[in-house]
């Protein structure tokens, strides 16, 4: 046994059982947030006792909960904490968002892949008195919005194509993309260029234009959107190195 090991400490330094019972929250929440105890074992690499002592200290604590099938589900202590992370995240996000609508004079937001669905965290809004207002908490479905499509676009296609068969591609206006080959085929270009853009496909009239946080600490994108006539090819030319400068350097505040 290592001295690390000895000492209860992870390879970085940290403590191991702290890090080791995130490591089980994350897994699971990954998983869709219900597993059992072999499916924990197996997924993590840890020994089945080593589990069961962590699982046990978490349901103890309220962020794990045991179902009558015995298999255990995140808890509902963990909602407080989401809440206060995503309040923190809009904290953050904000300047980055000012500067763009100081520079490019459209509403600037922020928006995160949560389950199957994008939630709008952040905005800033236009001082145009014609703008486009995004509420805050909003969920959409993310086939038919840029930051959907930015977000999306660091993903392997084939888990793509399942979030899609699971929440079908609903259309909104006649731009809406509703098959999965057309989407995809737009996520590689997103990946390619490194933006994805909505033209019009969530509300007819509405041109918005998004790049993906990078490194972030769960998939958020960073968009701007106004109405289409305003947003001219001139403007998303300047908006996407703005775009993409106000995102890594959201992610070095994220760090």
């Amino acid at each position: 046994m290592t001295e690390d090991n000895q000492n209860g400490k992870g390879r970085t330094g940290g403590v191991q059982s702290i890090e080791r019972a995130f490591g089980l929250l994350e897994t699971m929440a990954d998983a869709g947030g219900m597993m059992g105890l072999s499916q924990l074992a197996a997924a993590s690499g840890l020994p089945l006792p080593t589990i069961h002592r962590l699982v046990r200290t978490l349901v103890d604590l309220g962020y794990l909960r045991q179902e009558p099938s015995r298999q255990y589900v995140l808890g509902p202590k963990l909602i407080r904490l989401g809440e206060s992370s995503s309040h923190m995240l809009s904290v953050f996000a904000r300047p980055h968002l000012a500067r763009l609508v100081d520079e490019l004079g459209e509403s600037a937001n922020m928006a995160m892949l949560d389950g199957d669905q994008i939630v709008y965290l952040a905005q800033v809004q236009s001082r145009h008195s014609m703008r486009m207002f995004t509420e805050v908490g909003r969920r959409v479905l993310p086939h038919c919005t840029a930051v959907g499509k930015a977000i999306l676009a660091q993903y392997p296609e084939s888990e793509v194509r399942d979030l899609l068969h699971r929440t079908g591609m609903p259309k909104h206006t006649d731009n809406t993309i509703t098959t999965a080959d057309a989407f995809t085929a737009q996520l590689r270009q997103a990946e390619k260029h490194g933006y994805a853009t909505d033209e019009g496909e969530q509300e007819l009239g509405v041109r918005c234009v998004a790049v993906a946080v990078p490194d972030a600490p769960s998939p958020l994108a960073i968009s701007i959107s106004g109405p289409a006539p305003r947003m001219t090819e001139s403007l998303v030319d300047r908006a996407i190195p703005l775009l993409t400068q106000a995102a890594e350097s959201l992610s070095k505040d994220l760090r």
